[in-house]
C-alpha cells in the first residue's frame, strides 16, 4: 500500500510539474495582455487614469478613489476630484505617469484630451509591439526548454519511463504551440488595431 501511495504521489507530481510551467507561460501572456493595455492611449478610456496612484494624504491613493472618472467622447476623460483640493495632485499624477495626453485642470475637474495619432507615433508604437513580442516568445522559449530539463532528469533518475518521458515532450511541445499561437494572433491583432486607428 505504501508503495502504491508514493508512486501515486510522484505521479501526480509530474503532472503538476507540466501545470506549472503553463501558469508561467500564461503569466507571460497576461503581462503581454496588459503592456497592450496601456499601449490604448489613442482611445479616451476611464481605465487609462483610474488605476494611477495620487499623492493625497499619508499614502499613494489610486485616481477612482478620489475622483469620478467618467468619458465625455472618443477623445475626453472627465476626472471630477471629490476634494477639489486634489486637483492638483490628480494632475501630477496624470503627467507623471507620461501618458501622451494633454490636460486642462479646471479646478472642480480636470479634462484629459487624448491626441490622435500620428503617423510616426504609429510606426513606433507598431515596433513596441513586435519587440513585446520577441520578448514574450523568447520568455516562453525559455519555460520550454525549462520543462524539457525537468522531464529529461527525471527520466535520467529513473522517476519516469521512457513512455512518460516521451509523452511530457508531446504535452511540452503543444503546450508551447498553442501558446505561442495566441501570442502571434494578439500581436498581430494590436499590430492591425494601430496603423488603421
Amino acid at each position: 500500500m505504501i508503495v502504491k501511495s508514493n508512486f501515486h504521489l510522484l505521479y501526480y507530481k509530474k503532472i503538476m510539474d507540466i501545470n506549472n510551467y503553463q501558469q508561467l507561460m500564461e503569466k507571460a501572456i497576461a503581462y503581454l495582455e496588459n503592456e497592450f493595455k496601456w499601449m490604448q492611449v489613442w482611445r479616451a478610456t476611464t481605465w487609462l487614469v483610474e488605476s494611477l496612484n495620487v499623492d493625497v494624504g499619508y499614502w499613494p491613493t489610486k485616481m477612482n478613489w478620489v475622483a469620478l472618472i467618467t468619458t465625455l467622447d472618443h477623445s475626453t476623460i472627465k476626472i471630477e476630484p471629490w476634494d477639489k483640493s486634489s486637483s492638483k495632485h490628480i494632475t501630477n499624477a496624470i503627467y507623471e505617469a507620461n501618458l501622451w495626453v494633454w490636460v486642462d485642470d479646471q479646478g472642480s475637474q480636470i479634462l484629459v484630451k487624448v491626441p490622435q495619432l500620428t503617423q510616426e507615433r504609429r510606426e513606433q508604437i507598431a515596433k513596441n509591439i513586435k519587440s513585446m513580442w520577441e520578448d514574450t516568445k523568447w520568455n516562453i522559449r525559455r519555460i520550454r526548454q525549462d520543462a524539457m530539463n525537468d522531464t529529461k532528469k527525471s527520466f535520467n533518475s529513473k522517476e519516469i519511463s521512457e513512455d512518460e518521458h516521451k509523452a511530457n515532450e508531446s504535452n511540452i511541445d503543444e503546450l508551447t504551440k498553442k501558446m505561442n499561437a495566441k501570442v502571434d494572433e494578439m500581436v498581430k491583432a494590436k499590430s492591425e488595431e494601430v496603423m488603421k486607428v
